[in-house]
């Protein structure tokens, strides 16, 4: 059998980075800003654009008001960060690509190292996936032409799902990031 060559991709900030096989020094919180302002929720199938930074700061949000650690808040952050690198898929075919999960796993494991959060309990992914799930429910009723699902959500508060200049959205995505890994560091 012939093994293939592990291709990499060129970053925003011009790294040669090998997403399948990341290392801690190949991730700048700048490239996943960018990318995750640029790429839309749900594949598009939004009646308007709605970033997965726009998700990823209101995931972060709803965690610091239901009282989460600012380590936690932090991860709610950059729950998402390994789509910069990866892309994104629809959760149906997420979980039948088994290879592509693994692989997801991975990545955002060592980016988790590499900006600060390192490994995460059981608990605490569940906590992130919890918050997901309702800021998914919440873009869904808000943005989907159908309305939401028939499914119920708990938010603190209701996020804006207007459209916001990407510019803008990675801006803000920064100024929240170095400001959770200053607090989370504060320890």
């Amino acid at each position: 059998m012939k093994l293939k060559k592990i291709e990499p991709i060129c970053t925003y900030t011009n790294i040669t980075m090998y997403p399948l096989a990341p290392r801690e020094s190949d991730f700048r919180i700048e490239d996943i800003a960018h990318a995750l302002s640029l790429m839309t929720r749900a594949n598009g199938h939004f009646r308007s654009f709605y970033s997965v930074a726009q998700h990823c700061i209101s995931c972060s949000i709803e965690g610091e008001k239901r009282g989460y650690a600012h380590r936690l808040n932090l991860a709610l952050l950059l729950h998402d960060a390994s789509e910069a690198y990866l892309s994104d898929l629809t959760r149906p075919v997420k979980i039948s690509l088994h290879d592509y999960s693994e692989i997801e796993r991975q990545l955002q494991s060592v980016l988790f190292r590499a900006l600060g959060v390192g490994a995460l309990s059981a608990e605490e992914e569940k906590l992130i996936s919890v918050i997901d799930d309702d800021m998914l429910y919440y873009e869904f009723e808000g943005l989907h032409i159908n309305g939401g699902f028939d499914r119920e959500y708990h938010l603190k508060e209701r996020y804006s799902l207007a459209f916001c200049d990407m510019k803008e959205v990675e801006e803000t995505y920064l100024e929240r990031y170095y400001d959770l890994q200053k607090k989370a560091g504060e320890r």
